[in-house]
């Protein structure tokens, strides 16, 4: 029996299997491709961490640079208790911070909080991951902390969506360096950084937000003194 090429018949059978051996080929390319794509997630992770200590990386170097600077890495608790004995996805460098503060399920009080030990020019520092909302979407970054336990020693930003020129300018270096030497104690309490927009930004505790984007600095401002005060329960104790 011939086949009818011209019907309708025929048009939608050739549609519908071509959607199926698309559909079956995009899947086993995205299914073969997984491990690398998971490979590029964790080396952009090892170079944002070691952007917020000032040592620039690329996805060629960014592994050989992370094992050298950073040393240690552990989680703590929300009362900045050292957590042990937790599952690898739980663990300092898989712990997800963005999907846990987006995870509605998790408690603000059941959070974990990993902590990156890393040594340059032979100081010790502290990296801390960050993340909350911005303007139209997800923002998040690295603090580094001096081994004083208080001083800012660089950050590294970033974000998902928001306007170029306007709130993604959190990630440029002009907005990025104003962190650094603020102090996030004093006397031993939780000391916050404010984001103005008054010109003020070179006064203590203070950084200039973003000329157009008071939403998004203001997210950055939140995001930071939410997380640090959680990081200073863990630092006043040693």
């Amino acid at each position: 029996m011939a086949i009818n090429k011209d019907g309708n018949a025929y048009t939608f059978g050739f549609s519908i299997a071509l959607v199926v051996v698309v559909g079956v080929v995009l899947s086993s390319l995205s299914i073969g491709l997984e491990p690398l794509k998971k490979a590029n997630v964790a080396v952009k992770k090892k170079m944002d961490i070691l952007s917020a200590i000032g040592v620039e990386s690329t996805r060629k170097n960014g592994e050989e640079l992370y094992k050298e600077y950073v040393e240690d890495s552990y989680v703590i608790s929300t009362d900045g208790e050292v957590q042990k004995d937790l599952p690898k996805e739980k663990t300092a460098f898989y712990l997800d911070v963005k999907k846990q503060y987006r995870d509605k399920n998790i408690k603000p009080e059941d959070r974990l909080y990993p902590i990156f030990e890393a040594t340059k020019d032979g100081n010790k520092v502290f990296v801390l991951p960050v993340v909350g909302k911005g303007l139209w979407g997800p923002i998040w970054g690295y603090i580094a902390l001096k081994d004083d336990y208080k001083t800012i020693a660089g950050v590294s930003f970033d974000h998902q969506g928001e306007t170029p020129g306007l709130g993604a300018e959190i990630k440029q270096d002009f907005f990025e360096e104003q962190f650094e030497g603020e102090k996030i104690a004093k006397n031993g309490s939780y000391a916050g950084i404010e984001v103005v927009k008054n010109g003020s930004g070179t006064e203590p505790q203070k950084v200039d937000g973003i000329t157009g984007g008071t939403i998004t600095s203001k997210g950055v401002e939140e995001m930071v003194n939410r997380t640090m005060k959680v990081y200073q329960k863990y630092f006043s104790k040693k």
